[in-house]
């Protein structure tokens, strides 16, 4: 169980960050990086430092930064083998500037990769990972960075139907994509107390609220956290919750990513459900801290 497909967006982070608190209009010194990122990259990273096997299933660009971004993936462990290498479409890319006070804007250039559709998925198609006739069945991380209709189309083809899917939004402006997979039985979904409430069109005063009712629209299994508040984990068998460490945020983007990757490595080790929570939670406080290098 340490086989993982992660699918969705891989591109390149730039992050800039400052230790003052910042609003509208600022202008701070502060430091800023390029680094690889995407929330299925991000998974797929913390996977990899949890002794897991990732597989890339994603498009990038043929051109100089998507040759950068391919050979970073590689020396970082990742399997790069099926991405798909569009000659037309340029390496996605992301930017964001954080202060001492979070985040505070956020742009993300995921369009080669909603451009490319179903085109990343043919590995699971064609006998290289799978067909209809014979369906992958490892585990697959999904990100919401795809197109709401391509996520619609996973949410009932054949070739998912035997995957344990996890599943979480790319941001809490493209939450509700995952709607069609919400019902899903096969699937775990991941949000944040925000994107809980994008999906169920009501807001919540924690994560446990948030996660009842996800499970009452017909879920079989999510995950909401509320930062450094108590995170909620339900299933048809229950609900568990746990409070995250608290620790100094230096940090905030790739947090949610680092949580659901590390809730995953912790279950493929066969963690029982509420150590499981809690061990993505130590994951997630110890990265926001700056204590886990990016």
């Amino acid at each position: 169980m340490t086989k993982i497909l992660c699918i969705g967006s891989v591109l390149w982070d730039v992050i800039g960050r400052s230790p003052a608190s910042m609003r509208l209009g600022s202008d701070v010194p502060g430091r800023i990086s390029r680094l690889p990122g995407g929330v299925a990259m991000n998974i797929a990273m913390t996977l990899r430092r949890f002794g897991m096997t990732p597989t890339l299933l994603t498009s990038v660009g043929q051109d100089v930064a998507g040759d950068e971004l391919i050979a970073a993936a590689r020396t970082l462990g990742l399997d790069t083998s099926l991405v798909y290498r569009s000659a037309d479409l340029p390496t996605d890319q992301y930017m964001a500037v954080e202060g001492a006070n979070g985040l505070i804007a956020a742009i993300a250039d995921a369009h080669s990769l909603e451009t490319a559709g179903d085109k990343i998925l043919q590995p699971l198609a064609d006998g290289r990972l799978g067909c209809e006739p014979k369906p992958y069945q490892g585990l697959i991380a999904l990100d919401g960075n795809l197109t709401e209709m391509l996520l619609a189309e996973i949410a009932t083809s054949p070739l998912f139907a035997k995957s344990d899917l996890r599943v979480a939004p790319a941001s809490p402006g493209k939450a509700e994509r995952l709607l069609p997979l919400l019902k899903t039985p096969n699937a775990t979904i991941y949000v944040n107390l925000e994107e809980a409430g994008l999906l169920a069109n009501q807001s919540f005063q924690d994560a446990e609220a948030a996660a009842k009712a996800l499970m009452a629209m017909g879920a079989s299994s999510v995950l909401v956290t509320d930062g450094g508040r108590p995170a909620a984990y339900a299933k048809t068998a229950g609900l568990l919750t746990a409070e995250p460490p608290q620790v100094l945020v230096t940090r905030v983007t790739g947090a949610g990513d680092t949580f659901m990757a590390a809730h995953i490595a912790a279950e493929s080790r066969g963690e029982d459900p509420q150590t499981a929570l809690e061990t993505a939670l130590s994951a997630a406080a110890a990265y926001v801290s700056g204590d886990v290098p990016s």
